[in-house]
Parts: C-alpha cells; structure tokens; sequence
C-alpha cells in the first residue's frame, strides 16, 4: 500500500484541521523546545503573551467518536500556542508509517500514533537517508517524571536499548474484559473461564460476538484474546518468553491457548465469515440488537464508547467482569495496553505537544467524555464519565500481575504475522497447526536470531 504521505506538502491532503486565532497582545517571541512542560505535569498550557505558531501534522488511529475526543485533547494545547494542526485519522496507519519509513522518510508526519513498543524500538533503530533515526528520541522530557506518573512498568516500554525514551503513552487500556447487557444477563461471574465456557447462551443463540475487521491491522482483537489465554493459563513467565521469542507458536502452552480460542469461535454468532467481515468497533451490534444474538463481548476497557456511539446502547445499559481465572496458580493476571505516540520531526511544535499530551489535564479532558483510561496515575476517579472506565481503572491497579499487550511489544514482523494469522484462524480452525508452524517460521527470523 502506498503511503498517504507523498511529501511534507502533505497539508493540503483531506484531513482534519484545526485553525486557531492568534492574535494576541505582548512582544514577538516564541516557545523555546527547552519550555515545553515537563513529562507528568499537571498543568495545562495557557496561552502566552506570544504565541508559538506554525504547524504540526498528526496522524492515528483514532475516527469518528475517538477522534473528536483526541481533538478535544488538545484543544487547550491549540489554544494556548496558535498551531495549526493537521490530522488524519486512519486504522490503516502501521501500514502507511512503515511505507513512509521504508521511502526514506519522505512524508512522515510530524508525531503519530506508534502500534506498540516493539514497532517504536524498531522504527527507532532505523536509519533515514540522512543518518537519523526515523523514530526522533524525547530527550527533552524527564524520563524519571514520566516513570513516576504512569503504572509501573509502562514508561519502560518506550524505552529503546540505549536507554532513550522514543514513545510516550496517551491512553490506557484494560484488556481481558468480558462484557454483557444489563437486561440479559445479571452479572453473576463465572468461577472459571471453564464455567463461562460452558455456560448455555439459549435464547442469545451463541455465547460470543466477535469482530475482528480493522483495515491492515485485522486480527488484533483475536490478539488480545490469545494472549488473555496465555498469562491466565500459562502465566507470567511463560507469556514473557512467547513475546520475547523465545517460547515457540507451536509449544504446548501457546497451542493450548489456540485451542481454547477455536472453541471461542465455535461459539460466536455467525461464525469465521462474520467474525472477519465485521468492523472491530460494530462487535457490541449483537449484544444490543432486538433481539440479541450473543450472550458476551471479549474486549478491552476503550469499547463502551463504541457500545454507545456505534451500536445503539444506552449509557448504562452494559457492564463487564474481569476475564475469570484459567489456572488458579495465576489468579489475578491481568494484560493491558495503551496508545503510543511518538516523535518523527524535531519541531518545537512537536515537542510542545507530545509533552502536554503526557499531562493528567489534557489526559483528564478524554477520560470525561468516556471510552479511556489515562496512562497518568494522577488522573483522579472523580473525572471518568462512565462507571465502566472507573471500574478498570480499579482493575488494573488491584492486578496480581500485569502485562503489556504480547502482539504489540513482538518485532514489527512477528506483530504482523500474527494479525494475519488470527483473520486465517477465524476463517478456517481446522489449519490450526499449519498456522502455527507459519508463525514459528516467522518467529525464527523476526527475532534477529
């Protein structure tokens, strides 16, 4: 696919633009990189006597209600320092930064949202054409402010092997959620995942709804529950050396979570073909619909935005549960993500921005319009929307233990490898084996072994 980014002319491209009046009294000057608010604060820009100006570019993964929300982000951000901001919002965007990267740069844009730790230590690592790094390191951000706002363990992942941060993280998630409706089911968790499994759907027709459609990216949900499977039956350890590459696709511990996620499919509404065909953010359709066509939703804490704005459900009208134990050794497991962003211009606009975007009142300004969890530690209870976020919020500071999504902390390749693997699994369970011997194949040159 060919990147939506021919040049750093790329402004007058469809995209969303913010303008914002800049005139404002006091002497000309200009924000200096060096002013830019440290990592972690909690302080919100307000606008200065002179305004920085210029331009910055965007692009994410966010559309539709999650666009609005990073807009409203940074607002205060725009207001404060007159930059025009460019975005483009696409579920395409590993696909069109790794092109941009692979031309040389050509069309990279400003600061983007980056997929995971794994593609920002290997962006990192690439040089352009004119000796850089694709990927610009934060070295003007305090690293141990950062660490010291965000869960332990989280600021580490955007650090490469030399020891400098290259990816903050603007959003959190909280995955392995089971969700339901209200006015079909009363919130009795299953003591095991055994139970759940074998629970009768009845009248829903199927125990699952699946979606798993996302553009380039397609597969990642089924991601999220492999891995699920893997910490809860496996554990900790063993999760950590299949995402290190070093436990193989085809052992019997990733095997057994791949068996369990064919049952998954066995039992979700319509099957391989509608599991593949449907959007990611349509996946709570079927627990809303009249009548509904599935007893339960595996996902993470970002979907009851989609329930609300893109299925029809009322606020309120759905809860979850935390995934339940599937060895009892590790109870309490727990897997997580968050959204990345990184730098690939060094701009004082850019800079400017991806510091705020670290602060607990531009994060705080998402958390109140629902579907998000602050990467802050310093956002307080009191500002989420919605109960559900409140509730895993709580979740992941209560984890026993805690890990960052697998697919999304794997090499770049073996990430890839493994979404297109999950869209193959759905469409035909029975080339279980052969897809993983597939992915053995891509983990044994992926890794640099």
């Amino acid at each position: 696919m060919r990147s939506i980014f021919p040049s750093r002319g790329w402004l007058t491209m469809a995209a969303v633009t913010l303008l914002v009046a800049t005139a404002c009294a006091g002497p000309a000057a200009s924000v200096a990189p060096s002013t830019a608010p440290t990592a972690g604060a909690t302080t919100a820009p307000t606008a200065a006597a002179t305004q920085m100006g210029g331009n910055v570019s965007i692009i994410a993964s966010w559309t539709g209600a999650e666009q609005d929300s990073f807009m409203a982000m940074i607002q205060p951000w725009v207001d404060a320092n007159g930059v025009h901001v460019d975005y483009v919002g696409t579920r395409d965007m590993q696909a069109q930064l790794s092109n941009a990267i692979a031309a040389g740069g050509t069309g990279l844009p400003d600061v983007a949202g980056i997929p995971g730790p794994g593609l920002a230590r290997d962006w990192y690592a690439t040089q352009l054409g004119d000796g850089t790094t694709a990927l610009k390191p934060l070295d003007f951000l305090n690293l141990d402010e950062y660490k010291g706002s965000t869960p332990p363990g989280m600021a580490e992942l955007g650090v490469a092997s030399d020891g400098k941060l290259v990816g903050i993280f603007t959003k959190s998630a909280v995955k392995g959620l089971i969700w339901y409706a209200k006015a079909h089911y009363d919130g009795t968790v299953p003591a095991s995942f055994s139970d759940l499994e074998g629970m009768d759907a009845g009248a829903m027709g199927s125990l699952w709804c699946n979606a798993i459609e996302s553009g380039a990216a397609s597969g990642w949900p089924f991601t999220d529950w492999i891995e699920d499977i893997v910490i809860r039956q496996s554990g900790p350890d063993v999760y950590d050396s299949w995402v290190a590459g070093t436990t193989k696709w085809t052992s019997p511990e990733i095997k057994g979570a791949f068996d369990m996620m064919v049952d998954v499919i066995n039992k979700s509404d319509g099957g391989g073909t509608k599991i593949n065909a449907t959007a990611f953010g349509d996946v709570g359709g079927g627990l809303f619909s009249d009548p509904p066509t599935c007893e339960f939703v595996h996902q993470a804490s970002f979907i009851s935005s989609f329930f609300t704005d893109q299925s029809g459900a009322q606020p309120g009208a759905f809860d979850f549960f935390v995934m339940p134990d599937i060895n009892s050794a590790y109870a309490g497991a727990l897997t997580g993500g968050g959204d990345m962003f990184g730098m690939f211009h060094d701009t004082p606009q850019a800079r400017s921005l991806m510091a705020y975007l670290t602060t607990v009142d531009a994060q705080s300004i998402w958390a109140a319009r629902g579907g998000y969890i602050s990467a802050n530690t310093g956002v307080p209870s009191s500002v989420y929307k919605d109960d559900s976020d409140r509730k895993a919020a709580t979740a992941l500071q209560n984890a026993s233990s805690f890990r960052f999504d697998g697919s999304d902390s794997m090499p770049g390749e073996m990430n890839q490898a493994f979404f297109d693997a999950m869209v193959a699994l759905a469409a035909n369970p029975a080339d279980e084996d052969n897809i993983l011997m597939s992915l053995d194949a891509t983990q044994a040159t992926a890794y640099g072994n």
